[in-house]
């Protein structure tokens, strides 16, 4: 999972252990879990399922749906969206079916149990949080509901599981629009136009096929033997998959080339919804892995470049998961219990080496330069050291799904991918630039591998065994203990250090804190009342409150901020600049130069040339 929060960001300025398998046989006399699920009737924008039951031997039984799913790390309840819960003999009588927890529904004289019926209502028009509240189910692993136009199908949001029956097949049925296209990486074994029906032989894997149903928009290409799909919901038409495919394919050819060898399906589809921001629309950004596919959201006002820039860090991160943990992972994700969940201790090494991959093979492949690698694990360092940085990362993982360790979560992505970089960086010194992290993780694959999960407590021991003493020690003191990383040692190792430089900051964004507003009601970007503004506004007089029009003669609101902001990272000092404004109920026209607001940094640099074989390898290699 990849959350984005440069994109959190911007929204709040609007509103003052699997296998992976996409074609699969159910034999037809094996007793099975039939499902289907209507497209067609929407009412009051929910969906009915029906659910034939399997022969039940109890007296009592119950049926459930997740409260949590494998790469969320939270509890979202998906009960919670299930309305008008029924169940049937199969003489169409009711039984009586009680609701016993959030996800949970006890069902009396279970022997005579035919089916069950449900509506389910959709995640997205809940958010309240702008996709990350409290209560906020993630939008990636959410769920869409929007008759005739967009189905989002994360079907841990849709199918449930009787008790002790996860492990029989499933065939869901889905009955939809002709007009409408279901875009997945599982086999529809009905060829008519109304009608897909997909076989999974168990309840795990069917959770991870989603399913966007939309207007047909997709591409298909081939990359070293595997089929990538990429499909896309733009509700304006701004964007297409085609758009954006000739990016995605480049991007993966290289992460393909990159992983070698490691290859745990035939067939990965992108799943793209792009956001309109409204009040009922998604409004957590980012992406959730799954075996055989990426579920991404992103806003559509986003500019095509910045989109495809984002596609590329979410999309490389979620396709790196197809090595850790879909294919290396512990007993706790083999066996994930949706609603009495175990988290494993290696939360450092599914996201945090996936991030670091997600990376690393950017410069290794060419994709980016030196300087940007480099500046990318500054951010990474400047970003961990606001974290908690002597809380045991073994113990955050086990215990994220609570406080305070929930809160450290976001930790995975910045101390997450450098405990990857100083990994990499030490078995390369020890083995004489010969050996680097994926070298480890080719060698995890084939000790373990998809079928094959491994004791959380064994992990760190087992690689020490494939590596070096050193690298267990690292693992011991920096991983599972409470002590600081110190990067900078690290970094020495391939001739890398520590600078302190003066760079350009966000002029209407400064991290997460935005300078600018939007009014929700006639969608005008004004500047933000109240706020220590920086010598961009003071050189310009701009006030709290000022109503920004246009800029350079181009007109800009809510519609187009995206432009807004990507243009302005493109201004230099001096830049001569013209501003349409509003102050005070009159527009009046501000002229001036661009001064930049400079924030000093950290940065890093190569400097050690003694160390550049060794650092080139680590990069290269």
């Amino acid at each position: 999972m990849k959350k984005l929060l440069f994109t959190f960001a911007f929204s709040s300025l609007f509103w003052a252990g699997k296998a992976s398998t996409t074609s699969t046989s159910v034999d037809p006399k094996k007793e099975k879990i039939e499902v289907t699920i209507n497209l067609n009737d929407v009412k009051d924008d929910q969906v009915l399922v029906t659910v034939k039951a399997p022969k039940i031997k109890t007296n009592e039984i119950t049926y459930s749906l997740p409260k949590t799913v494998p790469g969320t790390y939270s509890i979202d309840d998906y009960g919670k969206y299930i309305a008008d819960f029924k169940a049937y003999d199969s003489k169409g009588n009711l039984l009586t079916a009680t609701k016993t927890d959030d996800n949970t529904w006890t069902i009396k004289n279970a022997k005579s149990l035919a089916k069950v019926t449900y509506l389910v209502n959709d995640t997205f028009d809940t958010e309240k949080g702008r996709g990350f509240g409290k209560d906020d189910v993630f939008s990636p692993a959410g769920t869409n509901i929007d008759a005739n136009k967009n189905f989002m199908l994360n079907l841990h949001g849709f199918v449930g599981y009787f008790q002790d029956k996860k492990e029989l097949p499933y065939t869901v049925t889905i009955t939809h629009p002709a007009s409408l296209w279901g875009a997945t990486s599982m086999i529809d074994k009905d060829a008519s136009a109304t009608n897909d029906v997909f076989e999974m032989p168990l309840y795990s894997e069917l959770l991870e096929n989603p399913i966007m149903y939309s207007k047909p928009d997709y591409t298909t290409f081939t990359v070293d033997g595997m089929d990538i799909q990429i499909a896309v919901y733009s509700p304006s038409g701004k964007f297409t998959a085609e758009s954006i495919t000739p990016e995605m394919k480049t991007m993966m050819t290289a992460q393909k080339t990159f992983l070698g060898k490691v290859n745990s399906t035939k067939k990965y589809t992108v799943i793209l919804y792009l956001s309109t921001m409204t009040p009922t629309d998604a409004k957590g950004f980012g992406a959730l892995e799954h075996p055989t596919a990426t579920t991404v959201v992103m806003p559509e006002m986003m500019p095509k470049d910045e989109l495809v820039k984002q596609m590329k860090d979410v999309v490389s991160h979620e396709f790196f998961h197809i090595v850790t943990p879909l294919t290396i992972h512990s007993k706790e994700i083999q066996y994930f219990d949706y609603n009495a969940p175990k988290m494993s201790e290696h939360l450092w090494m599914y996201e945090g080496v996936t991030e670091y991959f997600a990376n690393l093979f950017q410069i290794n492949q060419g994709l980016i330069e030196e300087d940007e690698f480099y500046s990318r694990i500054a951010e990474k360092i400047q970003g961990a050291n606001a974290m908690n940085d002597t809380m045991p990362f073994t113990t955050m993982s086990a215990n994220v799904l609570t406080e305070p360790y929930k809160d450290q979560y976001l930790n995975v992505y910045q101390k997450g991918a450098l405990i990857g970089m100083c990994l990499d960086i030490q078995i390369r010194e020890s083995s004489q630039g010969k050996r680097g992290i994926l070298d480890l993780m080719h060698q995890l694959s084939n000790e373990y591998g998809i079928t094959k999960p491994f004791n959380d407590a064994d992990l760190f021991a087992k690689i020490t065994s494939l590596t070096y003493p050193e690298v267990g020690a690292f693992l011991t003191k920096y991983v599972s203990g409470p002590t600081p990383i110190p990067y900078y040692e690290y970094l020495a190792k391939v001739g890398v250090t520590k600078t302190t430089k003066k760079v350009a900051d966000g002029i209407f964004l400064k991290d997460q804190v935005p300078y600018i507003g939007v009014n929700k009601e006639n969608k005008e970007i004004f500047v933000a009342p109240n706020k220590q503004l920086t010598i961009f506004y003071t050189n310009l007089n701009l006030r709290g409150g000022d109503v920004i029009l246009a800029i350079n003669d181009k007109p800009y609101s809510l519609d187009n901020i995206y432009d807004m902001i990507s243009e302005s990272q493109k201004w230099k000092e001096n830049d001569a600049i013209t501003i349409k404004i509003r102050r005070d109920g009159k527009e009046e026209i501000v002229k001036g130069t661009v001064k930049l607001p400079y924030i000093e940094t950290e940065g890093l640099e190569a400097t050690n040339s003694s160390k550049a074989a060794l650092r080139a390898t680590w990069l290269k290699g």
